[in-house]
């Protein structure tokens, strides 16, 4: 008889080998790093010590055929401290022998001891099924944004994710960019690019800070919201510095936005370098700034000579977005299961903070980047 339990540490080469072969390249094995990152991930990091666990489906021989990833987050609803449960990677193998492995798997993860469930990654599988044991969509928090910046560079880096020699085009590609943005208008915001005079900071100040300082600028930022993280120090300190680790995309930059005065008035965090895809992790900002914040968040990147940026859209951004040639996607949807419907009503007005660094994105395992 099959069997739904607690992920265990004896569990974890089984598990990487079963994430290798779902979310990886299956004719490799698993690497020692990626053993190690899931060991730490889902069973020793800050975070893993408040009752919330992942969860392993077994065959009837005891191998493991299923697994659904939990992490949990302190929230703070209305002066109430609440426990949420974030679902990662869900996956099942030889869904033929067993085609409702992954639905027990769900259901077993929402039937948890935590006050709410979300996940930022759902499929439209994954999100069917949440659908179906009465999470509900969040369109607001489902879209992912794009702004381009450099037209040349930006088309090279998606044809290097294809053809690996399209990089030898970048010199040329930087050339084009270089002629194209001096040739745009100071104020001509096009969908294809940001002119060279642009000044997209206007009287506002960027300024790059550290890991530590961005801690404090979250805690905040964030605070103006109904339902909201409430990360323990050390929980926090460990989820930056897993964000600060360079990417793919380039290497980590915390700023924070002032106003003349010298107030702060939002914050953001993203990896990029030169002639890279940038990718946006969190953009924070005071009610009212937040078309500022963005603002100087692109012109940012392109003074790095960022080709574009992508992130993932809050509703308190939405709104500030449109206008700025920001072209947006559905690529997963966000979900919620909660029981208490004010806590529902949260999420559904807005006023709940979720995806970026209270979510899973910020980690090297979503992002890829383990070796």
């Amino acid at each position: 008889m099959s069997e739904i339990r607690a992920l265990q540490s004896s569990d974890i080469p089984a598990l990487a080998g079963m994430f290798q072969r779902v979310f990886r390249d299956p004719r490799a094995p698993a690497s020692k790093s990626l053993a190690g990152y899931l060991q730490h991930f889902y069973l020793d990091a800050p975070g893993q010590n408040i009752g919330i666990a992942s969860l392993v489906h077994l065959n009837d021989g005891g191998e493991m055929t299923g697994f659904v990833g939990a992490t949990g987050l302190p929230m703070m609803f209305e002066g109430r401290q609440l426990r949420a449960a974030i679902c990662g990677s869900l996956m099942v193998e030889g869904r033929e022998a067993d085609p409702l492995a992954g639905a027990r798997l769900l259901k077993a993860f929402l039937a948890g001891p935590q006050d709410l469930s979300f996940s930022e990654t759902a499929s439209e599988v994954s999100a069917s099924m949440w659908m179906k044991l009465r999470g509900v969509a969040l369109p607001q928090y489902s879209l992912d944004w794009l702004r381009i910046i450099r037209p040349a560079g930006f088309f090279v880096e998606l044809g290097r994710s294809r053809i690996g020699a399209a990089r030898f085009l970048r010199p040329l590609a930087r050339k084009t960019d270089d002629v194209l943005c001096r040739r745009m208008g100071a104020d001509e915001l096009r969908w294809s690019g940001i002119p060279s005079s642009w000044n997209g900071q206007g009287s506002f100040k960027t300024i790059e800070v550290s890991a530590e300082a961005f801690a404090d600028l979250f805690v905040r930022l964030t605070a103006r919201f109904k339902l909201r993280p409430d990360f323990p120090d050390d929980q926090l300190a460990y989820i930056l510095q897993d964000a600060k680790q360079a990417r793919a995309e380039g290497e980590a930059v915390f700023c924070k936005v002032e106003a003349r005065s010298g107030a702060v008035v939002g914050a953001f965090v993203y990896h990029g370098d030169a002639g890279r895809i940038g990718r946006v992790l969190q953009i924070l900002a005071i009610p009212g700034q937040e078309r500022q914040v963005i603002d100087c968040l692109i012109a940012h990147a392109a003074a790095r000579s960022v080709v574009a940026l992508r992130g993932r859209t809050q509703p308190a951004l939405l709104e500030a977005m449109l206008g700025r040639r920001i072209a947006f996607t559905h690529i997963a949807s966000s979900v919620i299961h909660a029981k208490d419907p004010d806590i529902l009503q949260a999420f559904q007005n807005g006023d709940g903070f979720f995806n970026g660094l209270a979510g899973e994105h910020w980690s090297r395992l979503a992002a890829g980047d383990i070796g």
